[in-house]
């Protein structure tokens, strides 16, 4: 088990730092955003695994020769049925390291849920109180100087929110095209892959690449709803509705787009932007069906490798 533990070791460093750094740089990812999303979750999901994986296998290592057995010996361990010298100095330290790592990341997850959850019901009470119904249904419209446009996740009481200069400066071809965009983040649920990220950079703020990889599935998001906003508009009008956002966007608490806010948000907020119009103006053709089931399949294998080294019993030990 101990080959076990160093491989996991291994996978972990790799998915922790040259992986997520080579990802944000491909040129790929905005040719495809769902392919690249779906990545990105495995190599998070991949990577946590691996972590707390090889730990757990390096500890349970003098009590049997896969991780089933060596659970089994620990349980015995714990219920003073069975001797625990064999557990060296180091064997205990990975073991309540990978304890202490998952209560960690789990409580994290459930912290930042928790929070998110607090702000954006005071944000929705704002809304009740400041804002004004759109006939558009789900939509509603505040006071703003500004061109604002966000939606708020909540269920069956989603809602996006407009400001009333941002509906003075689109014409009407403009605003269907922004009403399509935030629908889409909200039909196809992007809050909750943000909420996922963002709980991962509070849990592991030492990583730089959780920051990394925060703003990347931030911008890939973006241009997902940006996608969806093209089978209703055609480029220039979404290109002139982006540009028209840009202007009044700032790091907002509560919206989809700011779960847990970057440390230089309007830095972050303007570099989306601008890759999305690049993007759309460039008109790059989709990622081929081909390549966009390499990627999915390697995502699907990348979550599996780690899985199998853990749970099939014997496939690797030393």
């Amino acid at each position: 088990m101990l080959l076990t533990a160093w491989s996991l070791a291994a996978l972990a460093i790799i998915l922790a730092w040259p992986a997520p750094v080579l990802l944000a740089r491909s040129a790929w990812t905005s040719r495809s955003p769902f392919a690249a999303l779906v990545l990105w979750q495995a190599i998070g999901l991949a990577g946590g695994l691996s972590m707390i994986g090889a730990m757990l296998c390096y500890g349970l290592e003098p009590l049997g020769d896969n991780l089933v057995s060596g659970l089994h010996a620990l349980f015995l361990v714990m219920l003073g049925s069975g001797p625990a010298s064999s557990l060296g100095f180091w064997h205990v330290v990975a073991l309540s390291t990978a304890g202490a790592l998952t209560v960690h990341l789990l409580f994290t997850l459930l912290l930042t849920y928790v929070r998110i959850s607090r702000e954006r019901h005071r944000h929705r009470e704002l809304l009740t109180i400041l804002s004004q119904p759109h006939e558009d249904p789900g939509t509603v419209v505040i006071t703003h100087a500004a061109p604002v446009a966000y939606c708020l996740p909540g269920g069956a009481r989603s809602i996006t929110v407009l400001s009333d200069s941002l509906m003075e400066a689109l014409d009407e071809r403009e605003l269907t095209a922004v009403l399509a965009h935030e629908g889409s983040h909200l039909s196809q649920r992007h809050h909750l892959l943000l909420w996922a990220f963002a709980a991962w950079r509070a849990a592991l703020p030492w990583l730089p690449t959780t920051r990394v990889a925060q703003r990347a599935v931030n911008e890939l998001i973006e241009m997902l709803a940006d996608d969806a906003a093209l089978k209703v508009s055609d480029t220039a009008t979404l290109v002139r509705a982006v540009a028209t956002v840009a202007d009044g966007q700032q790091p907002r608490r509560g919206a989809l787009e700011a779960e847990e806010p970057l440390e230089d948000d309007q830095a972050a907020v303007s570099a989306t932007t601008v890759a999305r119009v690049k993007r759309l103006l460039a008109g790059a053709p989709a990622l081929p069906a081909p390549q966009r089931a390499t990627v999915l399949t390697a995502s699907v294998l990348l979550l599996l490798a780690p899985t199998a080294l853990l749970i099939v019993p014997g496939v690797i030990h030393l």
